[in-house]
């Protein structure tokens, strides 16, 4: 199989994926998938398409896109960090999500290993993702990337 990255194209298993970083009037695709991703624990997300830009705008937030015959149907956000404790900088992985009809594709395969090349290029020291317990198929494709478990995350909602 062979993915694209950077806006190149090739084909991987019949369909075409380019992975790009999110632009200017992605945001309500980039909205939509975030209600798709939070449909699935029944956790609805507030997120709306005015809000896009303010996330993009943060310093080393940032947004992949893997889009198949002209349309997005996957979406990876990330962060990049200073961390003090590794001595460089620190990717994380944060909202994963593919559209129902490209799963098992190869897209979200693309998305990770595009934002892994993109932390290891910045001088990342760590990439790290969190996914809940049960998510099998999120976990193993963590791990065929390199990921493992080292810790766990605890949260709270506001």
């Amino acid at each position: 199989m062979h993915v694209c990255t950077n806006g190149t194209r090739e084909k991987a298993d019949a369909m075409t994926i380019t992975v790009r970083e999110a632009r200017p009037g992605d945001e309500p695709a980039i909205a939509e998938l975030i209600h798709l991703l939070a449909a699935a624990p029944d956790e609805p997300s507030g997120v709306s398409a005015d809000y896009v830009p303010e996330y993009l705008g943060h310093d080393g937030a940032g947004a992949l896109l893997a889009e198949t015959g002209g349309k997005v149907v996957g979406l990876l956000t990330y962060k990049l960090s200073p961390d003090l404790y590794h001595g460089g900088p620190s990717g994380l992985l944060d909202d994963l999500v593919v559209r129902p009809e490209a799963r098992r594709r190869g897209v979200a395969d693309a998305l990770v290993g595009e934002v892994l090349r993109r932390f290891a290029a910045a001088g990342c020291k760590e990439a790290s993702v969190s996914t809940e317990f049960d998510n099998e198929p999120a976990k193993a494709l963590y791990r065929k990337h390199g990921l493992c478990e080292e810790s766990l995350q605890l949260e709270r909602h506001f």
